[in-house]
């Protein structure tokens, strides 16, 4: 299972997202996947998973199946995600 964070760069919410990435990396040793929603992978990777509000994140199985989403401000807490996170 991997989470996928889906967020732009030169936003007001970057630097949250960007802060967030390194804790989760610093409590859990896990890395989260970003995604930048207007690179040619993004624009597919938002079709594919109805991607309609930004930041966010996706928690998605090894087969491809969304387990679960969170969208926007505030983000969710580490401990929600890390439990996605192999």
């Amino acid at each position: 299972m991997r989470v996928v964070v889906v967020y732009k760069e030169q936003t007001d919410y970057a630097r949250q997202v960007i802060d967030y990435i390194a804790d989760f990396k610093r409590q859990t040793g896990h890395d989260l996947e970003t995604v930048d929603p207007e690179s040619p992978v993004g624009i597919d990777f938002t079709q594919t998973y109805d991607i309609m509000e930004l930041p966010m994140l996706i928690a998605i199985s090894d087969e491809g199946v969304m387990q679960n989403t969170w969208a926007g401000l505030p983000l969710p807490t580490i401990s929600e995600v890390s439990y996605y996170v192999q």
